[in-house]
C-alpha cells in the first residue's frame, strides 16, 4: 500500500525531519523515496507575480531575471546534493526530481505517481509564519488527494497511532489507513471519538470496532465529549509516548469552515507532530 513516498523539499530547518521519517517508512515499506525540490518561478518570473495586467505593471530587466533564476537553481542543486548524501549514506533506494514552477502546483501533479507525501509544516519563510502552516503547505494539503504527513524539524519515531473518528467518509479512509500502519508496524492503536450524545459516541465507536475486528492488532476505544478539535489536539499532545495522529482531511463544506472553522486546520496547526491528513 506504501511504495512510493514523495519527499518535497526546500532546504528549510524541516528537510532534514522530511528525509528521516522518508526513510522511516521506506525502511518498514521497502519503498521508494522521491525527493522533490521545486525552483518557484515566482521569485524570478514577475510576469507570473506582476504581469502587465497589475494595478501597477513593473518588469524587472532581463539581466535580473537571469541572476535570479541562477541563484535559485544553484540553491536547489545544493539542497539536492545534501539531500542524496543524506539517503546514500543510508542506503536508501530514491530519485531526484528538480523541476521549476509553482511549488503547489508541482508537489500535487507529483503526487499522483506516490502513495504518500511527507512535507514539513512549514517551509523556508517559516519564521515569518508564526504558529500557522506555511502557505504551500496548506494550500497542498486542500488540494493533494494522497494521503499526507506533515512533520516537525525534530524526527521522533512514534510508538502508537491515534486515530480521530465521526464516521464520515474522510474519517473512514483515515481508519482505514490508520488499521494498516498499525497492522503493518505492529503498533497499538487508539480510535478517538467526539460527541457530546453518548448514543451518537457509541454507534460510531461500534462501527470502528466492526472495522477494526479481523485486524490483528491491538487497539482501544476512546469516547470523548467536548470539542473535537481540542480534545484530539490534548489526546495528542499529552500522549504518554510518541504517537502519529490519523485524521479525515476536511470532511465538511467550505461553507462550514468559514462559520465554525476546519477541524483539519485546527488539529494540523496545534497538534504535536507527526500528522497523517487521509481524504
Amino acid at each position: 500500500m506504501i511504495k512510493s513516498i514523495l519527499l518535497p523539499i526546500d532546504g528549510s530547518p524541516y528537510t532534514e525531519a522530511v528525509l528521516e521519517y522518508g526513510d522511516f517508512f521506506a525502511q518498514k515499506f521497502g519503498a521508494l523515496l522521491r525527493v522533490l525540490t521545486v525552483i518557484d518561478i515566482r521569485l524570478f518570473d514577475w510576469s507570473v507575480a506582476t504581469s502587465a495586467d497589475s494595478f501597477v505593471p513593473i518588469m524587472p530587466s532581463a539581466e535580473f531575471q537571469e541572476e535570479s533564476q541562477r541563484i535559485q537553481s544553484e540553491k536547489a542543486d545544493k539542497v539536492i546534493q545534501k539531500a542524496s548524501e543524506i539517503l546514500n549514506a543510508k542506503k536508501r533506494t530514491f530519485e531526484i526530481i528538480k523541476v521549476s514552477g509553482i511549488p503547489v502546483d508541482e508537489i500535487c501533479q507529483t503526487a499522483k505517481t506516490t502513495d504518500l507525501v511527507v512535507m514539513g509544516i512549514r517551509g523556508e519563510y517559516e519564521k515569518w509564519s508564526g504558529k500557522l502552516l506555511g502557505a504551500t503547505t496548506e494550500s497542498v494539503t486542500r488540494q493533494i488527494s494522497k494521503p499526507m504527513m506533515l512533520v516537525d524539524k525534530e524526527f521522533v519515531p512514534f510508538e502508537q497511532i491515534h486515530c480521530g473518528y465521526d464516521g464520515t467518509a474522510v474519517a473512514n479512509h483515515a481508519l482505514q489507513m490508520a488499521a494498516f500502519l498499525a497492522s503493518s508496524m505492529n503498533l497499538p492503536l487508539k480510535v478517538i471519538s467526539v460527541f457530546d450524545s453518548e448514543e451518537e459516541r457509541e454507534a460510531v465507536l461500534n462501527e470502528a470496532r466492526q472495522y477494526l475486528a479481523p485486524y490483528k492488532i491491538k487497539f482501544d476505544l476512546m469516547p470523548e465529549t467536548g470539542d473535537p478539535d481540542e480534545v484530539l489536539v490534548n489526546v495528542q499532545n499529552n500522549a504518554a509516548k510518541p504517537s502519529l495522529m490519523v485524521i479525515g482531511g476536511y470532511g465538511h463544506s467550505r461553507l462550514r469552515e468559514a462559520i465554525l472553522g476546519s477541524t483539519t486546520v485546527h488539529v494540523m496547526r496545534k497538534a504535536q507532530k507527526p500528522i497523517l491528513m487521509v481524504k
